[in-house]
């Protein structure tokens, strides 16, 4: 009973886990084709130096990544889960994710 209990914890933390990965892919993807617009009329919006716009396009991917390496881990041996978003199963520990 214990560890359906836990099971169903661990489904309902990856389940959490997978939504804000899905919310940080897009909320990354809006910015980043923004500031790809803001590259190519760097005064769309007022005066924007390109080496500015491109130095937040770095940071954005980077702060994408330090967000996705802490996110993305099992619920249950907090393993990074690699680049499957869909992943059913930890491959580390084994445990049911979904």
């Amino acid at each position: 009973m214990k560890q359906k209990r836990d099971n169903e914890q661990v489904m309902r933390n990856f389940g959490v886990r997978q939504a804000r990965q899905f919310l940080a892919i897009a909320v990354m993807l809006v910015l980043l084709l923004f500031l790809v617009l803001l590259y190519k009329h760097p005064d769309l919006i007022g005066e924007f130096s390109k080496n500015t716009i491109f130095a937040a396009q770095i940071v954005l991917i980077a702060v994408f990544i330090g967000f996705s390496a802490f996110n993305w881990r099992c619920p249950s041996c907090k393993k990074y889960l690699g680049t499957d978003i869909n992943r059913r199963i930890c491959k580390k520990c084994g445990t049911r994710l979904r």
